[in-house]
């Protein structure tokens, strides 16, 4: 058997919370490392914090901008790095799971050992422990826990859990999202399923503040999930959500929500427009705001109609999708909005990065523009790359 398989048959069968004892062991036995360590990115995307004992508590914290494990979570490459003086190497590996990035693993080796083979050994053991930790973390709290460098409120934590991930990776394209106030997020909220022959995707954007906000995005969300597992077609998911919301709230409540769905071998598209989500095309060196034809939010009149769109991507084109809280937000002089100008030179600045750093990178660019103050709202920004189907 070769070795990263019997690590990985040993990870499928730890405790939940054993995961990263039973990895050090297994490398030990199989491969002679000295030491082996986990990093998981927070909430925030700001920084890897060390997987520890005891748990629920962070041992080291590296920033993901300028550390070398940030360089590895964000590049996605592996990283050997000489241990000066020493005959050991330390080896960084990605921690992803179908480009849902998790944290970075880093083991030390010697030297003497360290060859192409070992470096693809240890990448799908990385790739093995990825997939144990999100299997994991349906029956224990750790890992949750120790990515926490900040209190999550209430609406935030549903927020989270209600989430499908912050990216995914195919053949045809990729996704990155990300949400602010990753610890205190409200009502902002993206979905997507991934299907053999389509791509459904989903943006919603609720009213209202804390926990009222939350309960409302969740009850959509489950809403428009319902109607596509039940095989609906888009705009009648959109119509049934919408009764299940204005049946809890009366027009009292309602919310935006933006759903696609793309053909995976034609690259056609349909959408439904129901609210202000905002989608940007990059395509070649231009950005520019898709028009979409608008219809009324989710729950703010009973039995709503809504027709669909359509249009065609390219393979090339980034297409990046903003909530109110991106580009509505203002700068210092109050005078324009980021979505005016700025938020297009964002997009357009990212070109050159993977779809799972786009959102942090168009954040930060938002950061800058309010001079660090603090959003006022929910800011969503979510990619995707698309490649299609020859």
């Amino acid at each position: 058997m070769i070795r990263s398989e019997a690590v990985a048959r040993s990870l499928r069968r730890a405790a939940p919370h054993e995961l990263v004892a039973v990895l050090r062991q297994e490398l030990k036995e199989h491969y002679g490392a000295v030491s082996a360590e986990l990093f998981l990115a927070d909430y925030g995307l700001k920084v890897l914090c060390q997987v520890s004992e005891p748990f629920g508590e962070c041992g080291e914290e590296h920033s993901v901008f300028n550390t070398v494990l940030g360089r590895v979570f964000g590049s996605q490459e592996i990283l050997a790095e000489d241990d000066l003086g020493s005959e050991l190497e330390v080896v960084h590996l990605p921690v992803s799971a179908r480009g849902d990035r998790l944290g970075v693993l880093s083991v030390e080796v010697r030297a003497s050992e360290l060859s192409q083979e070992l470096l693809s050994e240890l990448a799908e053991i990385a790739d093995a422990l990825a997939h144990e930790i999100l299997v994991a973390e349906r029956d224990t709290d750790v890992y949750r826990v120790l990515r926490r460098r900040d209190r999550l409120t209430l609406a935030a934590e549903m927020q989270w859990d209600l989430l499908p991930g912050r990216g995914y990776e195919c053949a045809e394209y990729t996704i990155g999202a990300q949400l602010q106030p990753a610890y205190s997020i409200r009502g902002d909220n993206f979905d997507w399923a991934a299907e053999p022959d389509r791509l459904d995707l989903s943006v919603t954007n609720g009213m209202g503040e804390g926990i009222e906000a939350s309960l409302l995005t969740s009850l959509a969300v489950n809403a428009l999930r319902n109607a596509r597992r039940g095989g609906v077609e888009l705009a009648d998911q959109v119509a049934l959500a919408d009764k299940a919301v204005y049946a809890k709230y009366g027009g009292e409540r309602y919310l935006d929500v933006l759903m696609l769905r793309f053909d995976l071998d034609s690259g056609e598209v349909e959408v439904v427009d129901a609210g202000s989500p905002r989608l940007y095309v990059l395509r070649g060196d231009r950005v520019n705001q898709f028009p979409l034809e608008p219809q009324l939010p989710l729950g703010m009149a009973e039995d709503s109609v809504y027709t669909a769109q359509r249009f065609k991507v390219e393979a090339g084109d980034r297409l990046v999708f903003a909530s109110d809280g991106v580009f509505d937000a203002r700068g210092t002089s109050e005078k324009e909005t980021f979505g005016d100008k700025a938020l297009a030179k964002a997009v357009l600045a990212t070109r050159l990065l993977p779809s799972a750093s786009v959102p942090q990178e168009v954040l930060r660019h938002l950061a800058d523009y309010q001079s660090g103050r603090e959003s006022v709202d929910d800011a969503l920004v979510l990619c995707l790359d698309w490649r299609g189907r020859p």
